[in-house]
C-alpha cells in the first residue's frame, strides 16, 4: 500500500473512499482538511473481457477524453474550410489512428499521475486495488500484485462511477467494445457498428464520421437520445444524416462472430482504412433483429457497444453490509446522499434518491458533471465532519454532448416543462443562425440553432435554454448562472449582445414557436 497510515483509533481510516472521480478527490481532500485520516481506493477493473488495459479512468478523465475526440474529428473539417481562407498545403492532410490513440491515451494516463500526486501531497492515502465489503466497518483489498489485506474503516464513502452496459447476446464481450476502449485500440475501427442512440453512442459515431469512417448507428427505437427534448434530439439527427452516419432504426442486436477475408468478411483491399490506415485483420458478422422485418446479417470491421452506462456496485458486497439498491444497481440514498447503512454514503450517477436524481433537471437521463460532483463531494465532507451545511442544488444543470455539432441545454426540456408548468403556460422563443467563421467556407447554413423556453406567468422566467452551434458547451456556461439567479426574457433581452459572436443571438429572440408553426400552416414558410 502507497503511504501507509499507523492505526491512531480503533480503526485503521476514518474514512475510506472509493473512487478517484471528482467527487472522491473532494471528499477525500475536503476530510483531511479537517484532520482525518483517509484512504482513496481507485478500483481496478477492466473495462471488458476483451481488454487488459486498466487505467482507472475517472469521470473526470473521460469527460476531457470526450471533448478531444470531438475536437480531433472537427479539425478535418477546419482543414477543408481553411482553404477559403487562403491557406495552402504542399501535401494532402490525411489522418493517423495511432497518434490519436497515442495522445489519448498519454492524456489519460497524465490525468490518473495527476489524481494520484494530487491526493497523496494533500495527506491522503492513495492506491489503486479492487475492493469488497466483508462486514460493516471492515473492507478487504486486492492490491495490482494479487496481495490481500483487511482494513478497518469509520466512514465509507462511494463514488465509483459507472461501466459500459452490454446486451448479454452471444460475442457482445468477446468481440464487441465500448467507448472506454475504443480509442485504446492500435488499428482504425474502419467501417463501424454502433448500438444504441445513447449520448455516448451519439458523439462516438459523429467522432468516427468525422474522421472519415463509415458508420451506421442502431436505435432500438425509431428515437435518437430518448429521453432530452424531442426536438433538439431530432435537429441533432438531421445534421447527423446530412453529415453521412446511417441510421438503422428499430433493431436490435442478437449476435456477433468474427469472420475471415476467406469467409466473405473483410478483403485484403479493405484492410486499408478510408484515410490509409491499417486495419485490424478479418471482420465481424453482426446478426440483426428487426422489430416488424426478417432477421438480418451485416459485416463490419468494428461493433461499438453504446447501449447505456450502469452503477458498478455489484460484486462489491454491499448487500452483505445491508446496503440497498435499486434494480438497476443504483446505491438507494436519502437526500444527505446516506445509504440504508448510516456509516455508508455514496455519490453521484452510483446513487439513486428523489433529490439528486441526474434526470431532476428535466434534460434528459445524463449523468452530473464532474464539477457538481465535485461539489456534492466537498458538501458531503463538511456534513460528516464540519456541522450543517445545504445540500447540493441539483436544478439548472448544464450539460452537453459533444454530438458533430455541439449541443449544450440547461434547465427543462420542452416536453418537461410543457408537463410540469401546462402547455399553456410555456412560451418558447427560438431561432436558427449561422456562425461568421462559417459564411466564408460557406456551409451549413440552417443547422445551428437555439431556443429559449419561458414560463409566462412567471414574468417570463427562463426555464429551459438550448443551444446547437459551435462552443455551445462555453457559451451556455454562463446563462446557467443566470438562470440559477432567476433570469426572466426581459432581462435576457436586456443584455447586450457582443458582436460578433454567436452568443449574441440568446439576446434578441423575437419569433415564437407559435408564431413560426402558424406560419407553415398559412405556408408563409
Amino acid at each position: 500500500m502507497e503511504q501507509p497510515i499507523g492505526p491512531l483509533s480503533s480503526f485503521d481510516y476514518d474514512l475510506l473512499v472509493v473512487g478517484a472521480g471528482s467527487g472522491g478527490q473532494a471528499v477525500a481532500k475536503e476530510a483531511v482538511g479537517f484532520n482525518k485520516r483517509v484512504l482513496v481506493i481507485d478500483p481496478v477493473t477492466p473495462f471488458s473481457e476483451a481488454t487488459t488495459s486498466v487505467l482507472g479512468w475517472s469521470s473526470v478523465t473521460m469527460a476531457t477524453v470526450r471533448k478531444l475526440l470531438h475536437r480531433a474529428s472537427q479539425l478535418g473539417q477546419d482543414i477543408q474550410d481553411s482553404q477559403k481562407y487562403g491557406w495552402r498545403f504542399k501535401e494532402t492532410a490525411s489522418h493517423s489512428w495511432e497518434g490519436l490513440s497515442d495522445a489519448l491515451l498519454g492524456h489519460a494516463e497524465s490525468c490518473v499521475l495527476g489524481v494520484r500526486r494530487d491526493l497523496t501531497e494533500c495527506g491522503a492515502a492513495y492506491l489503486r486495488a479492487g475492493w469488497e465489503m466483508l462486514a460493516p466497518h471492515v473492507v478487504e483489498v486486492t492490491d495490482t500484485d494479487g496481495r490481500k489485506s483487511r482494513l478497518s474503516v469509520g466512514t465509507l464513502v462511494i463514488d465509483p462511477g459507472e461501466r459500459p452496459r452490454y446486451p448479454g447476446v452471444p460475442g457482445d464481450r468477446e468481440h464487441c467494445v465500448t467507448s472506454n476502449e475504443l480509442f485504446s485500440r492500435p488499428c482504425p475501427p474502419g467501417r463501424t457498428l454502433v448500438v444504441g442512440g445513447s449520448p455516448e453512442g451519439v458523439e462516438c459515431a459523429g467522432f468516427l464520421a468525422g474522421l472519415g469512417h463509415e458508420v451506421t448507428l442502431m436505435l432500438p427505437t425509431s428515437d435518437l437520445l430518448p429521453g432530452f427534448d424531442l426536438k433538439m434530439s431530432q435537429k441533432i439527427e438531421n445534421h447527423m444524416l446530412v453529415h453521412g452516419v446511417h441510421f438503422l432504426y428499430e433493431h436490435t442486436l442478437s449476435k456477433v462472430e468474427q469472420i475471415g477475408a476467406q469467409d466473405g468478411g473483410v478483403s485484403a483491399a479493405a484492410l486499408l482504412g478510408p484515410l490509409g490506415g491499417l486495419r485490424a485483420p478479418g471482420g465481424l458478422r453482426a446478426s440483426l433483429l428487426s422489430r416488424d422485418g426478417p432477421a438480418t446479417q451485416e459485416d463490419f470491421d468494428t461493433v461499438l457497444l453504446a447501449a447505456g452506462i450502469e452503477a458498478s456496485t455489484s460484486n462489491i458486497g454491499l448487500e452483505r453490509v445491508g446496503v440497498k439498491c435499486s434494480p438497476d444497481g443504483r446505491v438507494l440514498v436519502n437526500k444527505l446522499d446516506q445509504t440504508s447503512v448510516d456509516h455508508i454514503y455514496c455519490l453521484s450517477s452510483s446513487s439513486s434518491s428523489s433529490s439528486s436524481s441526474s434526470s431532476s433537471s428535466g434534460l434528459g437521463p445524463h449523468c452530473p458533471s464532474p464539477v457538481l460532483r465535485a461539489r456534492s463531494g466537498r458538501l458531503l465532507a463538511h456534513r460528516l465532519y464540519g456541522g450543517p451545511t445545504p445540500l447540493c442544488d441539483y436544478s439548472n444543470i448544464p450539460l452537453v454532448l459533444f454530438t458533430p455539432l455541439e449541443y449544450s441545454a440547461c434547465g427543462l426540456s420542452e416536453e418537461r416543462a410543457n408537463a410540469t408548468f401546462g402547455e399553456a403556460n410555456i412560451e418558447v422563443y427560438h431561432s436558427y443562425y449561422w456562425p461568421l467563421e462559417w459564411t466564408v467556407p460557406p456551409r451549413d447554413k440552417n443547422s445551428c440553432y437555439v431556443k429559449v423556453i419561458c414560463h409566462v406567468p412567471d414574468q417570463e422566467r427562463v426555464v429551459g435554454l438550448h443551444l446547437m452551434g459551435p462552443h455551445a458547451g462555453d457559451i451556455v456556461q454562463g446563462f446557467s448562472a443566470a438562470m440559477t439567479c432567476g433570469l426572466t426574457k426581459r432581462q435576457l433581452d436586456a443584455t447586450a449582445g457582443q458582436q460578433p459572436t454567436a452568443a449574441q443571438v440568446l439576446t434578441s429572440l423575437t419569433v415564437t414557436q407559435r408564431e413560426s408553426e402558424a406560419m407553415m400552416v398559412r405556408g408563409n414558410c
